[in-house]
């Protein structure tokens, strides 16, 4: 099948969560089969900003669920939600 390229956007518990260490910790999770392409900070509202990490996806059992199940576990994640799926460029 090849890869899939996911974009998830992971919003943290609070405004003081420090994005860098929180994308740090969000890497040493990150399933066999799948990959850190990218990722950038972009603002929400109020001060809250979310990390957009991309993430390619091989042929993995469950896609992008297991990528995103192993981010909630990840402490100082409040959300982690798929806003894109396509093919990498």
């Amino acid at each position: 099948m090849g890869d899939v390229a996911a974009t998830i956007k992971i919003m943290p518990e609070s405004v003081e969560t420090d994005l860098n260490e929180l994308k740090s910790k969000l890497e040493t999770v990150i399933p066999d089969g799948a990959k850190l392409f990218g990722s950038r900070i972009e603002p929400v509202a109020f001060g809250l900003k979310a990390l957009i990490m991309v993430i390619l996806v091989g042929d993995i059992e469950g896609g992008t669920e297991q990528v995103e199940a192993a981010f909630a576990t990840v402490p100082g994640v409040e959300s982690v939600q798929v806003i894109e799926v396509g093919r990498p460029i």
